[in-house]
């Protein structure tokens, strides 16, 4: 018998925060008192946090320790920063935690009860469905698309030209994730609408102030994200149910999802298909775009190792396209290159919970239903882990460096059983990439440029990423 997966939390902002107020308010009354740190109302605070809150949270780290309670909006939330307490909630006691409660309900709205959203048994459920679709013959045949696409996304690159590479590397991850997990046609505009426009134009509510995101009613962003979420269904909902009613079968994994059976022979309904696909979508164009584009932005600024990997892959690729097998364990260079670029920017930046009961944490008692959140971004950048933190050093992650950080210091995916389900889909994307325009150019930054980045949903250049095309030579 499926798994039943509970109603969602409300999205009601007023109700959301009258029943924190509410959960804290009683904890309070028990005695139970939270961690220290800055736990005050205050609205520079909350906007500080979501302009910029990686170095609040390493001042309060400095201040409090790894254990410390932050007031953002109405929302006192516990914060645990570094590799003990990365491991404590991911690995060594992850059933304290619950995700669907925390943070993670907000994206909800849009994508739905899918992996990123799910608890308990009907989340094991899902990855037990999903997880065959990531396995390495799978793989390898994806990358063959990744590669076409990067291909035809180089075409017409002019030296001398200047463009918005995170855009570019947008558009090109989404036509991947399109055609690679789901088969369809990113050139294609089914049933009057533009799968890639909508998905980006509903996305972007994730980008938008906390107090905008509140707002409700027409013409609010809360309104253009429900309006593109619906073209969206109207889609997917139509190609699930043209794919049940013709018996396609196929490669990708969409196909995959309508064919499953769990071990009891339930399958997943049309809704959870369709959960599960936006998701994925999210999941398999997001973090890649982030990480490739904040790749670049360190080459441009460290040529010494763009070179090393130029001469890397003319050494071992002399020019032509990498096999999946030689992304995965034939470019040692490039290997560095990506654990310290995600090292730096962790996509996945914050892993937000929701407690299910009190527990004891290096001499601080969280109560239940508090709000808990380890973050790699920070935790990454902890100078007692890392030497010279904010220095771009892909030798970090030499075989023997690497093998002597502590567990739960490097944590760019998660951990334990939750670690991202398409991590290495991710990872073989960015090297396609990577590797498809080392092969031809050099990109500069452009002159006056100065890096701001943006935390939602994933971490991203907040104005893009300007660069200017160089001849490889």
């Amino acid at each position: 018998m499926s798994a039943t997966i509970p109603p969602p939390p409300t999205s009601n902002p007023l109700r959301r925060i009258a029943t924190d107020l509410r959960t804290e308010r009683r904890s309070g009354r028990a005695g139970r008192r939270l961690p220290p740190g800055p736990t005050n109302f205050s609205v520079s605070r909350t906007r500080a946090f979501a302009r910029d809150p990686l170095q609040p949270l390493l001042d309060c780290y400095a201040q409090y320790g790894p254990t410390f309670t932050v007031r953002i909006l109405h929302q006192a939330s516990v914060f645990m920063l570094g590799p003990a307490a990365n491991h404590y909630i991911t690995l060594s006691h992850p059933e304290k935690f619950h995700y669907r409660e925390g943070s993670m309900g907000d994206l909800m709205p849009l994508l739905g009860d899918g992996l990123l959203t799910l608890d308990g048994p009907p989340w094991r459920r899902h990855r037990r469905i999903v997880l065959p679709a990531f396995h390495h013959e799978r793989l390898a045949g994806m990358a063959d698309t990744m590669a076409a696409e990067s291909e035809q996304a180089l075409t017409g690159w002019r030296e001398g030209e200047r463009l918005d590479f995170y855009a570019w590397a947008r558009r090109l991850s989404l036509r991947v994730a399109m055609r690679a997990l789901f088969g369809l046609d990113p050139d294609a505009s089914s049933r009057g609408v533009d799968i890639a426009a909508e998905f980006e134009r509903a996305l972007s509510f994730y980008g938008r102030d906390y107090f905008i995101q509140a707002l409700r009613g027409p013409g609010t962003p809360w309104a253009r994200m429900q309006a593109a979420r619906r073209r969206l269904d109207r889609v997917l909902l139509g190609e699930i149910a043209r794919r049940r009613g013709s018996d396609e079968g196929g490669g990708d994994i969409l196909s995959m999802l309508l064919q499953a059976r769990d071990e009891d022979d339930s399958a997943l309904s049309d809704g959870q298909v369709r959960d599960e696909m936006m998701t994925l979508l999210f999941a398999g164009h997001d973090t890649t775009t982030s990480t490739v584009s904040f790749m670049f932005y360190e080459l441009a600024r460290h040529p010494d190792v763009a070179a090393r990997l130029v001469e890397e892959q003319d050494r071992v690729l002399a020019g032509r396209a990498p096999t999946a097998a030689e992304l995965m364990d034939a470019l040692p260079q490039l290997d560095m290159v990506v654990d310290e670029v995600l090292r730096l920017y962790p996509p996945a930046w914050i892993g937000p919970r929701r407690a299910v009961e009190e527990f004891e944490f290096e001499g601080h008692t969280v109560p239940a239903r508090t709000m808990v959140n380890y973050c790699s971004w920070a935790s990454h950048r902890l100078p007692d882990v890392f030497a010279d933190p904010e220095a771009f050093v892909p030798e970090r992650f030499s075989p023997e460096n690497r093998a002597q950080l502590p567990k739960g210091a490097y944590v760019p995916f998660g951990g334990g059983s939750r670690t991202c389900v398409g991590m290495r889909f991710g990872q073989l994307e960015v090297k396609v990439i990577a590797t498809a325009v080392l092969q031809r150019h050099r990109l500069g930054l452009e002159p006056g440029y100065d890096l701001s980045i943006r935390q939602m949903p994933t971490l991203s250049p907040r104005h893009g990423l300007p660069v200017i095309v160089r001849p490889r030579a």
